[in-house]
Parts: C-alpha cells; sequence; structure tokens
C-alpha cells in the first residue's frame, strides 16, 4: 500500500498534468461531485459541470496552458498545492507566468471537496497587457 505522501505528491502531479492536458473534465473528475473551487475569493464554480467550466474559461484565455506543481504539503484532510501556470494569452499572445497556490479540503478517499485558490491578479493581469 502507498504512504500518504505518495498518494497525496502523486494526486497533485497528476492533477498538474490533467490542468495541462487541455481536458476540463480531467480537471473536474479531481473533485468530489459536490465539489468546489474558487480563486482569490471569487464566486465557486460547484460540482463537477462548474468546475470543468471554469477550467474551459482557463484554456479560451490560454490555450497552451501549463501547469506545474512546486510543491505539496498537507496535514489530515488538509492540503496545499503550490503551482506555477504558464501560457500565452489568447487575445494578447503575450507570455504569461503565474504563481498562486490552492488549499485543499480532500475526501476519506482523496478527492477535493473544496479549493480555495490564490494568486497576484494584478500581476496577473499586468502580463496579460505585456506592461
Amino acid at each position: 500500500m502507498a504512504s500518504i505522501r505518495d498518494v497525496l505528491n502523486n494526486l497533485a502531479r497528476d492533477y498538474a498534468i490533467a490542468w495541462s492536458s487541455g481536458d476540463a473534465d480531467a480537471v473536474a473528475g479531481f473533485f468530489a461531485h459536490n465539489g468546489q473551487i474558487t480563486f482569490n475569493d471569487s464566486e465557486p464554480a460547484k460540482g463537477r459541470e462548474a468546475i470543468a467550466n471554469l477550467v474551459r474559461e482557463s484554456y479560451a484565455s490560454f490555450p497552451d496552458l501549463e501547469v506545474r506543481c512546486d510543491m505539496m504539503r498537507w496535514a489530515g484532510t488538509h492540503a496545499i498545492f503550490v503551482w506555477t501556470r504558464e501560457g500565452h494569452h489568447a487575445e494578447t499572445g503575450n507570455h504569461v507566468v503565474t504563481r498562486g497556490w490552492e488549499e485543499w479540503e480532500l475526501t476519506p478517499d482523496y478527492l477535493v471537496q473544496s479549493s480555495l485558490g490564490w494568486f497576484d491578479a494584478g500581476d496577473h493581469q499586468r502580463q496579460v497587457d505585456g506592461a
């Protein structure tokens, strides 16, 4: 049986791969059926369909989106997935590198029940604008 460390490191790796795949349903599959995700205190996307739609919006803005896992930490059912997202903005063509993290509450079978994501929105927008 795999250790909790292996399980969660594999979860983080596979989640980043899913985000980089261009398959929104694959990303949503990491969430519980009634799971939710939000970034920077925005309205949460609740349920796998809404999560997949949010991911599709990301792909529309960054068709070549790549996500890397920079670090994973956990304590019980709480985890922090630290990431770097990179891609070219669909409208401006500008290369954008954004760093942030998601605070996860996990189910007993290691699906994400809720994800609170954070990143510097101002810096992200400056890069999109080419400033």
